[in-house]
């Protein structure tokens, strides 16, 4: 995927190169000394651009597709910076950033006071800086002609373990008297977390479930049976909406104006990364790719389908980036 800047900065490119060949009056020696001399008065020369280092990250499944879309395109703008993202997990992240083993960490939900004390006993100071928002996305498979529109409630009866084998009639007597199919992000999920805290009340997921770290072995699972129930990111959603049926939550079915304006709730959250201060202070590459990051956070989320913040909020994270040199 090539960004429309780079795009733009080719075509721009081209243009001179065919101007300079059509038998332009200005000599070469000219336009030589002219781009010197306009180098010279910006301080803008292409070896003070160039960065090399390494970056380091890992964390949310939920944030990876973000992640992976400003990571293949920063890679055309500093050739020479190595930036890897492992995805293990919201929780699973922070224990890598809490090691010291990462610069960065993603989540899908805030960081918890436990996960802070650790940082602090480390002697890991952080920042949080929010990249996009996100609709917690409940699906079904598109076989699966009687699930509609459910409430909290709902949701609670068929994913809250009871010691019961739960059936959709259970739910709603209109509904087959077939056992429900529970597939779930696995423990060390943010996803998990924020479907443990607004739905489940921190009671026990039923133990029927099938979890995984990976979203896309969720929605595998999801399209190949029509009894199956699952939930997700919302990017996830969309990029096999061809085969699964998003579930309306109240009555209000999440999308890019329900997820912004907060009407899909309790299911629309926040996306975060979190980075390490002192890394930040001393690792030049670190600094170049989160202060990218912000700045094209919002369009990546917008390509891979989550939503972007508003301006203000990335101009905010940038002034506070500022503030960390």
């Amino acid at each position: 995927m090539k960004s429309w800047k780079y795009f733009m900065m080719t075509t721009m490119v081209g243009s001179a190169l065919a101007l300079a060949a059509c038998g332009d009056d200005t000599t070469k020696d000219e336009v030589e000394t002219d781009t010197k001399t306009e180098e010279a008065a910006t301080g803008d020369t292409q070896d003070e651009a160039v960065l090399e280092g390494q970056v380091s990250g890992d964390g949310s499944s939920t944030v990876a597709p973000i992640m992976e879309a400003l990571v293949e395109e920063y890679a055309g703008v500093q050739e020479k910076v190595q930036v890897t993202v492992g995805v293990s997990g919201t929780g699973g992240g922070f224990e890598k950033f809490i090691a010291g083993s990462t610069d960065f960490s993603n989540a899908s939900r805030p960081i918890k006071d436990e996960e802070k004390e650790k940082l602090d006993a480390a002697g890991i100071d952080f920042t949080e800086f929010k990249l996009a928002n996100d609709g917690l996305t409940v699906v079904v498979s598109k076989d699966n002609d009687w699930v509609e529109d459910v409430t909290i409630e709902d949701l609670k009866k068929m994913w809250i373990e009871d010691g019961t084998t739960k059936k959709w009639s259970d739910i709603n007597p209109d509904w087959p008297a077939e056992e429900i199919i529970f597939y779930s992000p696995g423990t060390d999920s943010g996803t998990y977390d924020y479907f443990d805290e607004v739905v489940l009340d921190e009671a026990d997921l039923v133990k029927a479930a099938t979890l995984s770290e990976d979203d896309n072995v969720l929605v595998q699972g999801v399209q190949a049976d029509k009894n199956a129930i699952g939930f997700f990111g919302y990017a996830y959603y969309l990029a096999n909406q061809d085969t699964l049926k998003a579930v309306k939550i109240n009555g209000v079915e999440p999308n890019n104006e329900t997820i912004e304006s907060g009407e899909y709730s309790p299911l629309s959250r926040p996306l975060f990364t979190y980075v390490s201060n002192k890394a930040l202070a001393e690792n030049a590459a670190l600094y170049d790719f989160i202060q990218y990051s912000l700045e094209n956070a919002g369009d990546m989320a917008e390509a891979v389908g989550y939503v972007r913040l508003p301006d203000a909020e990335y101009d905010k994270g940038l002034s506070t980036l500022e503030g960390l040199k």
